[in-house]
């Protein structure tokens, strides 16, 4: 291992602050590659794994799984060129043998392990990641805007996937995933329907600037009765409420990793052959799609910038719910 200094935020305890600490130069091993960070955006399921609420990490740990890199060294087996940009999603490991692996559901795989949460991720100077798990990136964006798209736009284009030919698609939680998985539908000539947190007219109005048909209050009634509805915010409660307004026949889609409970219902909500799923992860096939999609149709995410040390005031501010789109850290 290098005595080169590199730079990066760690979780050693869950709900408490990242610590910015120096470490040597990772290296990569067999079948790795050592990725120099050009940018990391900041996920939800980061915060999620901060405030303690996803099971079993591997502590002390570099968050962070929306890693846009250039390649500085190969380990064994891997020929990437010095330089190659790449990007480094959620799913980092799989076991490549057991029946969901065969059967092309890979994110359900029970040996998996993941960027930022059982593996080192991207607050970091740099970082090394699995080469048969990172996607080689369209040039279409720069590094910062592409970062949004290895976590928040493949869990909405998965989700969006899951919501099949709906002409009328409902969002409940009008953040990162939802702006970008907006402009995919809206390019695919579905109507979006918003719904935010009360009074949270910025995010309103952010997703009428985007296309959406309507915005409004996710206490409001649907303007018209939805095919599907996806919901990225953490809220059980929104399960019920996605249910009353979507038609018989429709979907509503769990797309977060992390959910509060979800309350009890009547039976007569999820009655005349409404579905609820749920999205797990992502597979490598997502990924080609979903970037292959985003640079023929010209998805723009909105980003908002943020130094590696100041990575705790980027998360604060995803919690509290205050940025129009992605936060994205710069190293």
């Amino acid at each position: 291992m290098s005595t080169q200094p590199s730079s990066c935020m760690r979780l050693y305890r869950p709900g408490e602050a990242l610590v910015r600490e120096t470490r040597p130069l990772p290296a990569a091993g067999p079948g790795q590659v050592l990725l120099e960070v050009r940018a990391c955006g900041v996920c939800r399921t980061d915060l999620h794994l901060i405030d303690g609420e996803l099971p079993h990490p591997r502590l002390p740990v570099v968050p962070g799984h929306e890693i846009v890199g250039v390649v500085l060294a190969c380990g064994e087996g891997v020929s990437y060129a010095t330089g190659t940009r790449l990007g480094v999603p959620w799913l980092g490991y799989t076991c490549g043998r057991c029946e969901f692996c065969l059967s092309g559901r890979e994110n359900l795989c029970d040996q998996a392990a993941f960027t930022g949460y059982q593996i080192d991720g991207g607050y970091a100077q740099h970082a090394v990641a699995d080469a048969r798990y990172c996607f080689e990136l369209p040039d279409t964006l720069d590094d910062a805007h592409t970062a949004p798209l290895l976590c928040a736009g493949l869990i909405g284009y998965r989700s969006w996937r899951m919501a099949g030919d709906a002409r009328h698609i409902g969002i409940y939680g009008f953040g990162a995933a939802a702006h970008l998985v907006t402009q995919v539908a809206i390019a695919k000539g579905q109507d979006v329907y918003a719904f935010t947190r009360p009074g949270d007219l910025a995010a309103q109005q952010f997703a009428l600037q985007l296309g959406a048909r309507w915005a409004g209050s996710s206490e409001k009634s649907a303007p018209v009765p939805l095919d599907a509805a996806i919901i990225f915010a953490p809220v059980g409660s929104l399960v019920p409420a996605a249910l009353r307004a979507v038609r018989k026949g429709g979907t509503v889609i769990c797309g977060g990793i992390h959910m509060s409970d979800i309350p009890s219902l009547p039976y007569s909500l999820l009655w005349g052959e409404r579905t609820i799923r749920s999205v797990a992860n992502l597979t490598r096939q997502d990924g080609i799609e979903f970037l292959a999609l985003a640079a023929k149709i010209g998805i723009q995410p909105s980003v908002e910038l943020f130094t590696l040390d100041r990575a705790n005031e980027a998360l604060a501010r995803v919690r509290a719910g205050t940025l129009s789109g992605a936060a994205v850290l710069i190293p």
